[in-house]
């Protein structure tokens, strides 16, 4: 398994300009969300407990992201479950509106996500980085994290080691 500055690094290099990386600070979150949303089915109810396929999808992203650093894993739980209550709070009055509302939101929020991303990919003049490797789609929101993190002054040597790897921010 690569490490989390190999798995970052590598990311990282299709992301350089500022501009690309502005807009996946909208357009990786929008996706994650929208992905919630087209899987909140239940797979497994146990009284009053449900499991969705969402759950599920967020745990074994946890596991992956806290193999690679616990510190960034515990990060990625908070964000994913301030999105979980959103899509938990939101589903009854989507489903309300109409039978599709839970697949209308989802579709809408990944096809807007994308956009953003697209465009942010036209700044860097490169394609997205999981076109080259699929795990690209699993690191994109890590890598979102991270470099959130970095702005806010945390895991600067994380940040050094990155860079060092990928090149400097353009």
């Amino acid at each position: 398994m690569k490490t989390l500055v190999e798995q970052l690094s590598q990311y990282a290099r299709y992301h350089r300009d500022k501009r690309n990386i502005a807009t996946h600070f909208i357009g990786i979150p929008l996706i994650v969300i929208a992905v919630m949303y087209l899987l909140y089915f239940p797979v497994l109810a146990v009284d009053s407990v449900t499991i969705t396929a969402t759950l599920v999808v967020i745990a074994l992203s946890l596991a992956y992201y806290i193999l690679l650093s616990l510190s960034l894993g515990f990060a990625m739980a908070i964000a994913f479950a301030a999105m979980y209550a959103i899509v938990c709070y939101s589903a009854p009055y989507l489903v309300s509106f109409t039978d599709y509302g839970m697949s209308i939101t989802g579709v809408v929020l990944f096809v807007v996500g994308w956009i953003f991303q697209f465009v942010g990919h036209y700044y860097e003049g490169k394609k997205p980085a999981f076109v080259d490797d699929l795990i690209g789609l699993a690191i994109g929101p890590l890598f979102v994290m991270a470099e959130f993190l970095f702005v806010l002054g945390l895991h600067k040597a994380l940040e050094e080691d990155i860079i060092r790897e990928a090149g400097e921010y353009r």
